[in-house]
Formats: structure tokens, sequence, C-alpha cells
């Protein structure tokens, strides 16, 4: 598939309603993960990237939890920042968009002063995670009913 897309950071409602329907269709939809447990407190304060077709469909996000909020979920890790909900829609897969939304929040990330990130891989993801300097750590734990693994990556 070749596509012009745009990767950048979501601002204003639009973007984020794109944000909350890309996750919607592969989380809620496609994996099946409870509505009230995709959208969290979390969403209001994390910088979202945001992937953008030339028609302006969304093809994929993630988001970056940074500060106090980041460090409370790292386990009080200094210079950790949070990597999560990446999700690309089935169209869009295979194309290195994932690779590329990764790319943004690592910078997003380096721009709020971060030296290292951490991610909640699903382990079905692992080898992707890995291909981008990720190490995993830790056992596997059940999120949403689906088998994860805590990884990090030196930024």
């Amino acid at each position: 598939m070749t596509v012009s897309v745009r990767v950048r950071v979501a601002e204003g409602e639009a973007d984020l309603e794109l944000v909350r329907a890309i996750r919607r269709e592969v989380f809620v939809v496609e994996q099946n993960v409870p509505e009230e447990l995709e959208y969290d407190a979390y969403d209001a304060t994390s910088v979202h990237v945001l992937a953008v077709g030339a028609d302006g469909a969304g093809l994929g996000t993630g988001r970056l939890i940074f500060g106090d909020e980041a460090l409370e979920l790292t386990g009080g890790v200094e210079g950790r920042v949070l990597l999560g909900r990446l999700a690309v829609v089935a169209a869009a897969r295979g194309t290195g968009l994932g690779a590329d939304l990764v790319r943004a929040i690592e910078a997003a990330g380096r721009e709020r002063g971060a030296i290292e990130v951490e991610l909640h891989a699903q382990v079905q993801a692992l080898g992707f995670y890995e291909r981008l300097g990720y190490a995993a750590e830790g056992p596997v734990y059940e999120d949403a009913g689906i088998p994860h693994r805590t990884m990090t990556k030196a930024i």
C-alpha cells in the first residue's frame, strides 16, 4: 500500500476525535477491549501523536504520558516517559507507519527531557518493539485480558 501519510502531534478536538476513532476501531472493535478500559484520565494530559492520510483519514495513533503521571506509572523512575495506546488501522499495517509513530512519540519524549521510554507491549508485538531497540523486562501479565510485557529503551 503506497500512501501519503503525515505523522504529527494531535491538536484540537477534530484531531482528538480521530485519535479516539482509531483506538476504538483497533482496540475496542478488533481486540474486544472494554470501552471503559480503553479511554482513561491520562488521555486529557497526554501528548497524542496522529498519522493522517492525504484524504484526512486517521491511520494511526499513540500517546505519550510524561511528568508526574509518568513517574506514578513507571514506579518513580526519573527521566522515564510512557508510550502507550499505539494503534494502526488494518489497512495501514505493514507500511512502517507503526515505527514512524513510535519515533514521533520518542521525539516528543526527548523534547520533554526524557532519557528513557517505557511501554507495555502486547506479547504478539514484542518483535516489533525489539526491532525498534526496546528490551523486555519482567514477567508476562494480563491487561484488559491480553498478555503484555513491559519494555524499555534509552533515548
